[in-house]
């Protein structure tokens, strides 16, 4: 089980990059997306959830396993983030491009609540649920950008 919880909470082991871990897991999540988009929209966001409820269950264990709060290590909560980007937006590689720009912005930045969700909960839902609150900005601001381009 151990070793299960480190290759899924480090996305393959993309999350033991010595540089940028956060950018290389959400690079690693595209093709895990590109899978998922060629679901029905209901399908889609309900993978999502689903996978999203099994981040938070796998990253709580990986803190205890890393023994670190929101370990760098830990990057499956990218994926995520990047699953509720890439919401209902075109399939192209110009938005897969898009998505994957605006998401890493918002999850620099922190903007509420996913300021509030990274320094408050203390658990595996504090690791994926401030990706998650920058990916709902990210999808926002993509589909503002595909209306107007």
């Amino acid at each position: 089980m151990r070793r299960f919880v480190i290759l899924t909470a480090t996305w393959g082991g993309s999350g033991f990059s010595p540089i940028a871990s956060g950018t290389v897991g959400t690079l690693a999540a595209i093709p895990f997306y590109l899978v998922l988009a060629r679901l029905p929209l209901p399908l889609y966001l309900l993978s999502t959830l689903a996978f999203t409820l099994f981040a938070c269950w796998v990253s709580g264990l990986a803190e205890e396993i890393f023994q670190e709060h929101d370990s760098g290590k830990i990057v499956i909560d990218e994926v995520a983030g990047y699953l509720v980007t890439m919401t209902a937006l075109p399939v192209s590689w110009q938005s897969v491009c898009a998505g994957f720009l605006l998401f890493r912005l918002f999850d620099i930045t922190k903007p509420q609540p996913a300021r509030w969700f990274d320094r408050s909960l203390k658990n595996g839902y504090g690791v994926v649920l401030d990706d998650v609150a920058a990916g709902v900005y990210a999808c926002a601001a993509g589909h503002l950008l595909t209306r107007f381009l």
